[in-house]
This record gives structure tokens, C-alpha cells and sequence, in this order.
């Protein structure tokens, strides 16, 4: 609302802390609280009308909304507690303060503004206009002012001032025990009484009497107009905010989508780290089994190709597996970087940790082949050695043979 005042050259000129009570409209003799801690309580000055007004929001609430008009009395009933009547919102609110010292600069910023809207009225009587005709507030109906010459408006009956909490400093108040308070601060009830309670007339067909008696039963169009354009002003005010909490949950939907993603991608990783690792077991009890098979083959291999075709087929699938799991670890590598630009420094170092696991023992099935590369290397050599023994013995066998067969034939 502040934004739609500043707008239409509504500016705050003084601001305090209080508690805010309303009279019970049922009984016109308690309090009611209007807030539930200790609120601004701001003096607006609208200087495109001339008009000062007294605004004091709670949340979304407005708790006071009432314009000063030079017929206002504040009066002060206790050492921390005043009040006032707005016939015009018909209501009675009251303030309660922290200390004396806050109570009083309320009641001459408030003497201070009243003046200034009567010295206006009489300036511009004097130059033969119109008074300016004061807005009611929001939640008021739409009557007139009463004349600037009509006596101070009426004040219910000055009931005894409800319990205040006490603020600490600039925090909020909190309700304490009231058998705790001084018997200063609660002052004795007064018995004044005025008309407007004495009187079996409502207090609203009181105000319409004065008013029809003030303009003598005329049109109160141009306080219609000023009413609605007010009231527009507030719808529009609602409205931005309205907005603005529309938009503040689309924000608050996209963060949580966002988050629910980056929960998935790093459940899905977490998975695959486990995948990886499940691998890489079965890949090691792999290369034990290889191991001993080639162990036990170099053992019990006396000659023949059976064997050695067998080995350079179990090198090749082992070769074609290192080239996959090599193509796999590239991948997963460019899925741990891309996840380290979402997820947290711990995870990152997890994933970081794996990852050099993962290479160590893909350095260890490298090496791990190498061995059996030597192995196959050294079965062939010893192969080649009885190939060419074997040779040399059929050769001799043959040379024999040519001799017992030349010796048969002389």
C-alpha cells in the first residue's frame, strides 16, 4: 500500500509504536484488541488534497484508517494510553504506548495535525471556497463532514484502558501478567458520559442527523466520488499484491521443481555409482578365474595349437572387455562432471573418490592383462622350442628311414 500511496503524493511524516484497540460496537463500553503486537501507527499527509489521515496496517489488515478533521479530540487517559473518535468510521480506537514520553509526542503530532487542517479550512473559507471536504475512512459509510464551525466531535465514554504488554526495547510487546503492572499504569475508571451514549438513537442515524442538519438534506455526490476514488486506491493496492503473491508462488513451485530434479539426478548417480561398483566386483572375480585357468593351461600344455588358439581367443574378449569398460569409465566420467555442478562439495568428493577407484582398478585389469600377455608370450616360445625339436626329431627319424631303406635295397 505504500507503493499506491507514494503514487498519489501520499508521503508518512511521523511514525511510532502502539498497541491499537477498538471500542466493542455491541457495548460501546470495552476494548477490543485490533493487533496482536505492537504496530506502526503512521500520520500520512496527502498533499494533493490538503489532507492528513492516520493508517496503521497489520499484515494485510488495516487497523486504522481514519482522517483527521479539525473537530477531533485525542484525549489521554492514562499515563500510556489515549484515544479518539472518528464518528466518521464509527468507531473509537485507542493507542497504548511503551512509556509516557511516546504517549505525548503522539498527542502533539496529533494537536500539530489537527491545527494545520483547521488553519486550511480557515484559509480557504477566507478565500471564499469550499472547506476541504475530509475522506472517510475505508470500512466507513458514505457521509459528509460536518461544517467547520460545528463543536468537537463527541467521545465516548473514557472506559478505563485495557492491560498494555510492555515493549523491551524494540521488540514486540507480549501480554504479560496483569497483576504484575504498577498501580500507576492502570488508571481509575472515569464516569464522563456524552449524548451519543445517553441517546437510545444508534450511533450511525446520529451522524446522518448531524450531517443532514449540517447541509440541510443536499447530495452528497462529491463525497461519493472521492470515496469511490478511494476505495479504488485500495482495491488497486490489493490487487499488486495479489499479484505479487502470484508470483511469489510460481517462484516458490519453480524452486521446488528445480530441487525435486537435482534430488532424482543425484538418486539416479548414486545408483549408478552402486552399478559401477557391482561391476567392477564381477570384473575382478573375472580376471581371478582367468588367472587361474591360465595358470593351470601352462601347467598341463605339452604341445598342440588347441591351446594357444584357445589363449589368443580369451586375450581378444579381454582385450574387446577392457575397450568397453575404458568406453564406460569415459562416460561415467562425463557424468560425474556434469553432476558436480549441481550436487554439494561432499557428494562431488564421493563421486571424485569413486572415480579414482575406478581407474585404479581399471589399471589393475590392464596390468592384470599385461601378465597374461607375458604368460601367452612365454607359452609361445616354449611351443615354438617343442615345434622345433618335434622337427628335428621327424627329421632324424626320416634320415633313418632313408638309411634302413637303401640298406634293405642292396
Amino acid at each position: 500500500m505504500t507503493s499506491g500511496k507514494d503514487a498519489m503524493g501520499e508521503q508518512p511524516i511521523f511514525t511510532c509504536k502502539a498497541h491499537v484497540f477498538h471500542i466493542d460496537p455491541k457495548t460501546k463500553r470495552s476494548w477490543m484488541p485490533a493487533s496482536s503486537t505492537a504496530v506502526s501507527v503512521s500520520f500520512f499527509y496527502d498533499s494533493s488534497r490538503g489532507l492528513y489521515r492516520i493508517i496503521s496496517v497489520e499484515g494485510q489488515k488495516a487497523v486504522i484508517n481514519s482522517t483527521v478533521t479539525p473537530n477531533m479530540t485525542f484525549t489521554k487517559t492514562s499515563q500510556k494510553f489515549g484515544q479518539w473518535s472518528d464518528v466518521r468510521a464509527n468507531t473509537v480506537y485507542g493507542l497504548g504506548f511503551s512509556s509516557e514520553a511516546e504517549l505525548q509526542k503522539f498527542i502533539d503530532k496529533f494537536n500539530e495535525v489537527k491545527e494545520a487542517t483547521r488553519s486550511a479550512m480557515i484559509k480557504e473559507n477566507a478565500n471564499g471556497g469550499s472547506a476541504v471536504t475530509p475522506l472517510t475512512s475505508a470500512n466507513a459509510s458514505p457521509i459528509t463532514s460536518r461544517a467547520a464551525n460545528a463543536g468537537p466531535d463527541p467521545v465516548d465514554n473514557l472506559l478505563e484502558p485495557p492491560v498494555v504488554p510492555v515493549m523491551k526495547g524494540s521488540a514486540q510487546m507480549s501480554t504479560p501478567n496483569p497483576k504484575s503492572l504498577d498501580a500507576e499504569d492502570i488508571p481509575h475508571p472515569r464516569s464522563h458520559s456524552v449524548s451519543a451514549i445517553q441517546s437510545n438513537e444508534s450511533p450511525s442515524h446520529q451522524v446522518l442527523k448531524a450531517e443532514k442538519g449540517s447541509f440541510g438534506g443536499t447530495n452528497a455526490n462529491p463525497v461519493d466520488m472521492q470515496l469511490k476514488y478511494e476505495n479504488d486506491r485500495l482495491k488497486l493496492a490489493l490487487a499488486q499484491s495479489s499479484a505479487n503473491a502470484k508470483k511469489w508462488e510460481i517462484e516458490l513451485a519453480t524452486l521446488k521443481s528445480n530441487n525435486a530434479r537435482l534430488t532424482s539426478a543425484l538418486q539416479e548417480s548414486t545408483a549408478n555409482v552402486d552399478e559401477w561398483k557391482r561391476q567392477l566386483a564381477s570384473l575382478k572375480e573375472e580376471n581371478m578365474r582367468m588367472k587361474a585357468k591360465h595358470q593351470m593351461d601352462l601347467e598341463n600344455s605339452k604341445g598342440g595349437g588347441d591351446i594357444g588358439d584357445e589363449l589368443r581367443k580369451e586375450i581378444q574378449s579381454l582385450r574387446i572387455r577392457v575397450e568397453q569398460l575404458e568406453t564406460e569409465l569415459e562416460s561415467k566420467n562425463m557424468e560425474v562432471k556434469q553432476l558436480t555442478l549441481a550436487h554439494k562439495a561432499s557428494d562431488i568428493q564421493a563421486l571424485q573418490k569413486d572415480n579414482q577407484e575406478l581407474q585404479t582398478q581399471a589399471k589393475l585389469a590392464q596390468s592384470e592383462l599385461d601378465v597374461a600377455l607375458g604368460a601367452h608370450e612365454s607359452q609361445k616360445q616354449v611351443l615354438l622350442t617343442l615345434n622345433s625339436q618335434l622337427a628335428s626329431r621327424i627329421h632324424e627319424l626320416a634320415t633313418i628311414h632313408d638309411e634302413i631303406t637303401t640298406a634293405l635295397q642292396t
